[in-house]
């Protein structure tokens, strides 16, 4: 019986998300030893939904061995209603827009990746990576809780906020650049009688939306994107995000008040900056950077898709090169740099959501109300999520 390629190779991996576990079943797939460590304490129950788009990530989700399994529970997406603050309707994206081709709930996907790999992948969660100290020879890892432990490679597929990064490359101010939007969400009961499409209300600069669950009709995800303030708020500090987004909101009709009615008590917030990450280098010796935390956009539309297509190069570029990493490294960050970076580049999710001003907010309603520029979005990122030239890795 042949060796696997990758057998006895030690991995370390930064990240139980959704990169990350796509990255450890892979490899485990070819024989390595791989270790997941998380900050959280379990597997993350929330995040909005996330969607896959044209042959690449289809193939990707294929090669995976959860297309299937995802198939039977995605969401089907839901259209984009803009309203006014009578609910009256400005526009509508087609479901096609927002959900892709096929769109899951993040928590079902990430649950799936890790089931998958779960016998043959060590997770250790509740625990953080304090030290790297790439030898030549070997990667020797602090660990918060843990005892010192020695990998063969560390990969960071931790998030735009990635340990990994600061540790290997330097602070975080250099590679995350602040795109001028905060993002939040949180879910709630859908005591609004909404069914079907989401609902977003519009003012300069702010947008608040409601989006029903599509298969728990009691359950709803609320949604807030503002323009940045001069307030620096810790995005670990739940207390002081919740008094900003009410803040921020506290002025507005329409179904603003009853959102934020929530929010005090809201269990799980997600809260962060919408913004860029720019990281000259992805691998470093022993280390590379993966997902996110290489080439992240704030719900940047392709990112989970991008993420899984990089888990799937880097395995098989590793898999290919019999584990000699710098080989594979060198692969991996040519032919990913050119595939995220067709949708990085312009990427700015918070001018389309919150149109800063009025002029800006009204044009936006006047393009998006045009079926003609609806099919041209639609056709544009089916085929930047397409690459051609994937190759057809073990």
């Amino acid at each position: 019986m042949p060796t696997a390629p990758l057998a006895a190779l030690r991995v370390l991996i930064s990240g139980a998300g959704v990169a990350g576990p796509a990255l450890a079943l892979r490899l485990a797939e070819q024989g390595a030893r791989v270790t997941v460590v998380e900050i959280a304490p379990r597997l993350r129950g929330s995040g909005f939904a996330v969607d896959f788009r044209g042959p690449t990530h289809t193939a990707v989700l294929q090669r995976l061995g959860v297309l299937d399994d995802l198939r039977a529970r995605q969401t089907h997406g839901s259209a984009m209603t803009c309203v006014d603050e009578h609910g009256r309707e400005i526009f509508t994206l087609p479901a096609e827009f927002t959900g892709g081709e096929l769109e899951v709930a993040r928590r079902d996907l990430s649950r799936l990746l890790h089931d998958r790999g779960a016998d043959r992948v060590e997770y250790l969660f509740g625990d953080t990576i304090t030290g790297l100290h790439d030898t030549g020879t070997d990667v020797q890892v602090e660990f918060r809780d843990s005892d010192t432990r020695v990998f063969d490679l560390a990969i960071g597929a931790d998030g735009m906020h990635s340990t990994v990064r600061r540790l290997t490359f330097g602070d975080e101010h250099r590679f995350l650049r602040p795109l001028g939007y905060h993002i939040a969400g949180w879910d709630l009961p859908n005591t609004f009688g909404f069914h079907g499409s989401s609902r977003y209300f519009n003012v300069p600069g702010r947008m608040a939306s409601i989006g029903p669950d599509p298969r728990d009709s009691v359950r709803a995800t609320a949604m807030v994107v503002f323009r940045s303030t001069d307030s620096a708020v810790d995005w670990h500090d739940q207390d002081a995000q919740k008094k900003l987004i009410t803040h921020t909101f506290a002025d507005l009709p329409w179904h603003v008040p009853a959102l934020l009615d929530t929010l005090t008590d809201a269990p799980d917030l997600y809260f962060d900056a919408i913004a860029k990450i720019n990281a000259p280098d992805w691998t470093r010796g022993r280390i590379a950077l993966l997902g996110d935390a290489a080439w992240g956009v704030t719900l940047g539309g392709m990112g989970v898709g991008t993420g899984l297509v990089g888990a799937h190069v880097l395995a098989g570029e590793l898999a290919n090169a019999e584990a000699d990493h710098r080989a594979a490294f060198t692969a991996y960050e040519q032919r990913m740099r050119a595939y995220a970076g067709r949708w990085q580049k312009g990427a700015n999710p918070g001018k389309f959501l919150a149109p800063a001003t009025r002029r800006g907010l009204a044009l936006r309603n006047r393009l998006m109300a045009a079926s003609v520029v609806q099919r041209m979005l639609l056709s544009g990122t089916k085929s930047l999520a397409t690459d051609t030239d994937l190759p057809d890795y073990p």
